[in-house]
């Protein structure tokens, strides 16, 4: 079990899951790309396991990496000091964020299968990115407990996704290893375990009041059977027609 996590991006996802660390016992490098200073009050909010750095330092001083940034920056995360790392990816393909990309549009490539290409001397597994930052938190739940929610996992490493498992456990979820990267489409936008099954019914709205309403959504745990059920219905559809979380 890593003892230090490093984040490259503290954003909404990112920021869950230092909380979730922390809480668990984990110290935790925080980093952006607008430098250290810029995360003072997050790492004033997490305590004493909290420190900022830049996204190398992170890379270089942590057990496990969490990349938590849009898919559009994935050309800067730090490859060098990624090499021989376990980094889990957050990010999903949003034309509209990112801009077109053809081999994505194609279905030749996941999202997840061009970051591994950008980190070539990494062990990458998309992990994180079906579920909203609040519910990550609020669905977290001990091991064992029989409310406990699941997400899905997907890479081309098994011993990365042992690694990523066990992180996920320790800060409440329990993981559905869904195949490799060129399998991972199935937790993407416009897939069945995307979003929707930890919130109910999505009113109509615009992103940032979506994401405002999901705040007061304590979310809907997900057990991993259930988890397991959605993944095998998914059934690929063009990922140039992904849209960011919102049902407006």
């Amino acid at each position: 079990m890593p003892q230090t996590l490093g984040l490259i991006g503290s954003g909404m996802i990112g920021s869950s899951v230092a909380r979730l660390a922390v809480a668990a016992g984990l110290e935790v490098v925080l980093s952006n790309s607008r430098g250290p200073e810029t995360l003072a009050d997050l790492v004033a909010e997490l305590g004493g396991r909290a420190r900022a750095a830049t996204p190398a330092e992170a890379a270089r001083a942590a057990d496990l990496v969490v990349a938590a940034i849009p898919l559009k920056a994935r050309d800067r995360l730090p490859a060098g000091a990624l090499a021989g790392k376990t980094v889990l990816d957050t990010s999903n393909y949003y034309p509209e964020r990112d801009g077109h990309l053809a081999e994505l549009d194609a279905g030749e490539l996941t999202s997840s299968a061009l970051v591994q290409r950008h980190l070539a001397g990494a062990r990458v597994v998309k992990a994180f990115n079906n579920i909203t930052p609040h519910q990550l938190l609020t669905l977290a739940r001990p091991t064992g407990a029989p409310d406990r929610n699941a997400l899905p996992i997907a890479g081309d490493d098994a011993e990365a996704k042992a690694e990523a498992t066990r992180l996920l456990d320790v800060l409440g979820h329990d993981a559905v290893d869904l195949g490799t990267l060129a399998d991972s489409w199935r937790s993407e936008p416009n897939t069945p375990v995307y979003i929707q099954p930890y919130l109910g019914e999505l009113p109509a709205m615009s992103v940032a009041d979506f994401l405002r309403w999901t705040l007061g959504n304590p979310g809907i745990a997900v057990p991993a059977a259930q988890v397991g059920r959605l993944v095998e219905t998914a059934e690929r559809r063009p990922a140039g027609e992904a849209r960011l979380p919102s049902a407006g």
